[in-house]
């Protein structure tokens, strides 16, 4: 049934798009020059221009209509207050000119799909869909035509996306990125129709408590991310990587690091010709699922042997050829590995994604499981190209390479990728003639390989046009201009999405502070340390800087409040209860830069980069940073 429903969908798709060319416009019934397409990202699919303008007013109503479910109901309560004039919302039935109405029809799903909307534009907008989702996004438009003036040109839409699939990912592997962070970028995902979210990131264990080193997440941090999710229609793809990648779970588990003909550990490697391997990474699984609560789970399977290979660790061939016969290669025991983890997760109502570097022809004997679906990022030599993978009849989504932010590193060319009309049937390594089926759509991913190089504000400045790029390449209507610079002068012109921009950033002015906790004051120390002390005279300079934080400058020493000391991941300062210090003062080191956090009168110093707190080491006063925080008072000096 579903792969029946999507070839309806695409015949819609294909009719709407004979009948009218991108750059053309329709005219009006009577002849008359149409209005032309309203400029919205992504664009509409299809667009029926008439004369007139619908006006929001004083006496404007959203009013709901139809089979409604407790979703959209909802929705329409926040979407009466993202408006620029609000609008109170009504069940009348009777909707007169000037209205908003949302309608839901389950009938309409043949014809629209679980995402899409019809828009009509006259003495009332209306706004017709078959399932909340595509009420809600049918609101993000209405939003982008009315949220600048109030009016918007008369006429009709059918939109309906091109890809089920158009996503965004965000490694938060070994590092933190700040819930507030991921749901800034949900809002604004929302707002452009891009409906999935991967995340890697760690849950804190009580199965394994030994596995919590900082950069987790805390179950109730996790909950919090899911709601948001539910809130504006976004999939969560939870991942814990295996059997690689593993380094921050089997720190504490020599016994299930892989170790090499000499018998030296990888400390990311899981080793997978132990039994008791599978059983430790599903316990993580589970533990994570039960909070994440979504229908997919992706494992990673990539880089599994990068920097090696599998004759180093001849037991992976030992363990293939006891399982599997002669015939059998360490990749049948990889490919083993990845399928019995499908099993357990299909076993609890999930579906299974992986990368798919690690895809190479040399598994003989096991097949992989064709409903995993499988995420293109690289290509070229023995890795299985996409057109191959899709033949096989399994899920395939676009994840390449070019589509990457990465910090400190390789960041997507989005203008070039514009220029050269760029879509989801464009992979590393191979570009397919032909949509299929089972592609399902494309996603940007954003990786902390250097993870001190940007601040989590930075990225997030950075990715406003890949995000809407995507948006516009997986959704697939109309280019919306012919040139780069007029589709982002186009983005900027529409901006974030509505309250998107809430966050007081910066909440003291710049100057000199005494920053006391009770008695105390903090105060430089021996040795560059810091330290909260009692009846400190000490002040600091208190600067903004570009990306929303602060340098924390001592006027004593002329030194910087810094993060650098104790154990780093990936460039990262990571390490809980590691001593703060004091350094030379750069532009460029962004472990020098804090997050004021207020409320009650007080603030707390976090850092940027490290996302952990300074508060006062118990036994000396010395000033450290912790998952907790101590409150301070900010006086002038």
């Amino acid at each position: 049934m579903r792969m029946a429903r999507r070839r309806t969908i695409g015949a819609v798709v294909t009719a709407l798009a004979a009948a009218l060319l991108p750059w053309q416009s329709a005219s009006a019934e009577d002849g008359s020059a149409a209005a032309a397409p309203p400029e919205v990202l992504p664009t509409l699919r299809h667009w029926q221009g008439n004369q007139g303008e619908f006006t929001l007013t004083d006496r404007t109503r959203i009013v709901l209509d139809g089979v409604l479910d407790s979703r959209t109901t909802a929705d329409a309560g926040r979407f009466a207050g993202e408006l620029n004039r609000g609008a109170p919302v009504s069940r009348s039935r009777a909707s007169r000119p000037g209205d908003i109405v949302l309608r839901q029809d389950p009938s309409l799903k043949g014809e629209l799909g679980a995402e899409g909307y019809r828009l009509d534009v006259g003495e009332r907008l209306t706004v017709t869909a078959a399932t909340s989702t595509g009420v809600f996004y049918g609101s993000r438009t209405v939003l982008q035509l009315l949220n600048d003036d109030g009016r918007a040109a008369r006429g009709s839409a059918t939109d309906v996306p091109a890809y089920r699939e158009r996503g965004v990912g965000v490694c938060a592997c070994y590092i933190n990125v700040s819930t507030q962070w991921f749901e800034r970028l949900m809002k604004d995902m929302a707002s452009q129709k891009l409906n999935q979210l991967w995340i890697e990131a760690k849950v804190k264990s009580d199965t394994d408590p030994a596995s919590a080193f900082w950069g987790y997440y805390t179950k109730a941090q996790v909950r919090t991310l899911v709601t948001v999710a539910k809130k504006y229609h976004i999939e969560l793809v939870p991942e814990i990587n295996s059997p690689g990648h593993m380094d921050t779970y089997l720190e504490k588990h020599p016994e299930l690091q892989l170790k090499d003909r000499n018998g030296v550990a990888s400390p990311p490697r899981l080793d997978i010709s132990r039994p008791e391997a599978l059983a430790y990474y599903t316990s993580m699984v589970d533990e994570a699922l039960k909070v994440w609560d979504s229908r997919y789970w992706h494992m990673g399977a990539d880089e599994y042997m990068i920097g090696s290979s599998y004759p180093n660790y001849p037991q992976l061939q030992a363990a293939a050829t006891a399982k599997f016969g002669a015939s059998a290669t360490p990749d049948d025991l990889f490919t083993d590995f990845i399928n019995q983890v499908n099993a357990h997760v299909k076993a609890d109502g999930r579906s299974l994604r992986i990368w798919n570097d690690g895809l190479v022809g040399r598994n003989t004997v096991v097949p992989l499981d064709r409903d995993i679906t499988v995420e293109h990022w690289l290509g070229g030599g023995s890795i299985q190209q996409p057109s191959s993978l899709l033949a096989e009849g399994r899920p395939v989504m676009n994840s390449a390479y070019s589509l990457y932010l990465v910090r400190g590193g390789f960041t997507m060319q989005t203008q070039k990728l514009y220029e050269s009309d760029w879509t989801p049937l464009r992979f590393e390594g191979q570009t397919l003639s032909q949509g299929a089926a089972n592609l399902t759509g494309a996603k940007i991913s954003l990786w902390p390989d250097s993870a001190a190089a940007e601040t989590e504000n930075e990225v997030e400045a950075k990715t406003f046009m890949p995000l809407r790029f995507v948006a516009q390449a997986t959704w697939g209507g109309p280019k919306p201009s012919p040139t780069y610079a007029g589709f982002e002068a186009l983005a900027r012109r529409i901006g974030h999405a509505p309250g998107w921009e809430n966050t007081d950033r910066t909440p003291l002015a710049d100057g000199t502070y005494r920053l006391t906790t009770g008695a105390k004051a903090l105060a430089p120390g021996a040795d560059a340390s810091v330290s909260l002390v009692k009846d400190s005279a000490a002040s600091w300079a208190l600067t903004a800087t570009a990306d929303g934080y602060y340098t924390v400058r001592s006027t004593e020493t002329g030194q910087c409040l810094d993060a650098v000391r104790g154990k780093k991941y990936l460039g990262a300062p990571l390490e809980v209860g590691a001593e703060l210090s004091l350094g030379n003062c750069s532009a460029t080191a962004r472990t020098q830069r804090w997050q004021l956090d207020t409320g009650a009168g007080a603030l707390t110093l976090r850092n940027a980069i490290s996302q952990l707190h300074l508060t006062e080491r118990t036994s000396d006063g010395v000033a450290v940073q912790t998952t907790g925080a101590t409150r301070l008072m900010a006086g002038a000096a």
